[in-house]
């Protein structure tokens, strides 16, 4: 593979697992340097960064919980002291909790908004400040979802969120533009990943949900990663202020069953 990202580092929130874990091996086996962060799986995290490591690049692991801005700050803060700086951040951390909306909680909104949305706001202006600063160029890549566009029914707070995420990304890429630094979403649809262990699990569920999607499949976190490493590189240096979905066509063909 190229060596694309060589002399950059990444910030992956979420890398101990999933999507987030595929992103962070994909940028490394491409050259870049990790910033491999989790929230309450060190061994998760330690498993990226020794495939990074096996991949022949560098990483470091962070515990952070990205609602907390100290540690938001504390990302960044290592990246530039283990590291010696950051190019690239990826917001792929996330939470969603299933309720009916007169069931939810104000402690369940709190966490599935603070994660998702308050999360990816402040790393993201932690990152800017230090680029700005030095008047240097990065990328800036939300892992949003379907849902910042497609309802999703007792999940009204996942949706709040991305939608939000949807347009923080389209009003960052007007503001950052001239500073030379990028935002774009990859959307994901549907993809095999541990968080959908129980619709794996579950036939009639999972062959209702492939009756959806024209690609007839699941999608495989590293056809999300490697999106992704589309827009971090320079061949996406004026690719700014999208959503690129990756859902084997299950937005345009969606209906509740």
């Amino acid at each position: 593979m190229s060596a694309r990202f060589t002399g950059k580092v990444a910030i992956v929130t979420g890398s101990s697992s999933g999507i987030g874990q595929s992103i962070a091996i994909r940028l490394a086996s491409e050259g870049a340097a990790i910033v491999v962060d989790y929230h309450s799986h060190p061994e998760g995290a330690e498993d990226t960064k020794a495939k990074i490591e096996a991949a022949g690049s560098k990483a470091i692991t962070v515990q952070a919980d990205v609602s907390k801005l100290t540690d938001v700050q504390n990302l960044v803060d290592q990246a530039y002291a283990q590291l010696g700086g950051c190019d690239i951040l990826v917001n792929n951390a996330g939470v969603e909790k299933n309720a009916a909306f007169v069931d939810v909680t104000e402690a369940d909104y709190d966490m599935v908004l603070n994660t998702n949305l308050k999360g990816a706001f402040f790393l993201t202006q932690a990152f800017v400040r230090k680029l700005v600063a030095a008047k240097k160029p990065g990328r800036v890549i939300n892992i949003s979802s379907v849902h910042e566009d497609m309802v999703f029914p007792n999940f009204a707070s996942y949706c709040a969120a991305k939608g939000g995420m949807r347009m923080l990304m389209r009003d960052l890429a007007m503001e950052l533009g001239p500073v030379g630094i990028t935002v774009n979403n990859v959307a994901p649809g549907a993809i095999n990943t541990p968080i959908n262990a129980s619709l794996l699990a579950n036939k009639p569920k999972l062959d209702a949900l492939l009756n959806n999607i024209p690609l007839g499949r699941l999608g495989t976190p590293d056809e999300v990663a490697a999106l992704v490493a589309f827009l971090a590189s320079d061949e996406a240096a004026y690719t700014t202020g999208s959503t690129y979905v990756v859902d084997g066509g299950l937005m345009r063909n969606y209906k509740e069953q």
